[in-house]
């Protein structure tokens, strides 16, 4: 079959539109990624509300799809369409230059890290929207302390059926995400004894969750109405379960990870992602169906990842056809994700760039090891953020 090209619109309440002309292969997912960073002080690792300052002062390419987010101390990037990972990184790159060096221009670092280092108490200073204020006032305390940062990844699935049934399959390998990707151990000057403290503060939200087992369309849309009917969700914008259909664009969105510290882990990430979606939707078509794994036990395991990431345990949810709940060595269950996804990644030429990526990773140290590497130096915020700022507009990739 010849490829089919189509446009795709990413929009955002926050900024400008996206328009981008994305070739789709019949067997390569189209992939789109939003990526939220802080503005801080690189002398004290503490937050600066000077996010519109830094958007106008941002130019280069990607600049325009920089765009605000909940609080005036963070931005958001949000990429093109993509098919090709070097291309993602390219793009994910520009953003991060042209962010970094408007915040660089008056004296601030843009830093890619899941929560503030030195603490947000309070409320933090809201972007002037009045969703937000509106959110303040019906979630009240839930707000404070909020303005954390993740990494949201879209693939191209535009059947509202089929993304569902992709969400169902994907569904236990989303702490597995989350452990690789975390990048959030040191919060309100001190480290919290979680690899992702981001996961904790943004399970705050009654919505903020791994997705539930759908059996349908109409069971999805039977949950948000319930939702937004009991105020649990003020939108549908608020849907902040871990996988969801975009409502704006034909994609499943993951949303289970930090944000993470360089572009390259962040384009592992996607293509993982990516993988994991594909693998899904074949078995989807051919008819196998997901392991419908107990919500206890997936959020048990999504804050185990949070706690340790991959440096640690993690639960294992599945054995064989059976649901289990065994803990073992975090990087076991990522070695099982490769395998798992490792057909599609070679049908794509994903596997070599994507395993050389988790290579330099095993030797590296995730995101969450090396801030608290940094930390335990001198036991100074200013040294983690020194390394934060390094990390987020370097290129490493293959």
């Amino acid at each position: 079959m010849p490829d089919v090209t189509r446009e795709v619109r990413f929009d955002t309440v926050h900024g400008p539109s996206l328009v981008a002309q994305a070739t789709v292969s019949p067997t390569t997912l189209t992939l789109g990624v939003e990526e939220e960073f802080l503005l801080a002080d690189p002398r004290t690792g503490r937050v600066v509300p000077a996010a519109r300052e830094i958007r106008e002062r941002a130019a280069g390419p990607g600049a325009d799809r920089l765009v605000f987010e909940l609080t005036q101390f963070q931005l958001e990037s949000n990429t093109a369409v993509h098919t090709s990972l070097r291309d993602l990184h390219g793009d994910l790159l520009e953003m991060r230059r042209a962010a970094a060096g408007a915040a660089a221009s008056i004296g601030l670092a843009l830093v890619a890290c899941g929560t503030a280092l030195d603490g947000n108490p309070g409320v933090p200073p809201l972007s002037p929207c009045p969703r937000y204020q509106a959110m303040l006032r019906e979630f009240g305390a839930i707000m404070d302390g909020q303005g954390v940062c993740g990494c949201h990844v879209h693939v191209g699935i535009a059947d509202r059926e089929e993304a569902l049934r992709v969400s169902n399959h994907l569904r236990p390998w989303l702490p597995v995400l989350q452990a690789l990707a975390a990048n959030s151990p040191i919060a309100d000057g001190r480290d919290t004894g979680y690899a992702s403290w981001r996961a904790p503060m943004m399970g705050r939200w009654p919505s903020a969750e791994p997705p539930p087992f759908f059996r349908s369309v109409e069971h999805y849309e039977s949950l948000v109405a319930g939702m937004l009917a009991g105020g649990t969700i003020l939108d549908r914008g608020m849907i902040y379960w871990m996988v969801r259909p975009s409502d704006h664009v034909p994609t499943l969105e993951i949303r289970a990870a930090d944000v993470c510290p360089t572009a390259g882990e962040t384009v592992l990430l996607a293509g993982l992602v990516r993988g994991l979606a594909e693998t899904a939707l074949h078995d989807v078509r051919a008819g196998v169906p997901a392991p419908e794994v107990e919500d206890t036990l997936l959020r048990a395991a999504y804050w185990r990842a949070a706690r340790d990431g991959v440096d640690g345990e993690a639960l294992d949810l599945l054995a064989g056809d059976r649901v289990c709940g065994n803990r073992v060595p975090a990087w076991r269950l990522v070695d099982r994700l490769l395998d798992h996804v490792r057909p599609v990644l070679e049908e794509n030429g994903d596997w070599t760039p994507l395993t050389d990526q988790i290579e330099r990773l095993r030797r590296s140290g995730s995101g969450a090891a090396r801030q608290r590497a940094a930390y335990a130096r001198r036991g100074r915020l200013c040294d983690v953020a020194e390394l934060l700022m390094a990390q987020t507009a370097a290129s490493c990739w293959a």
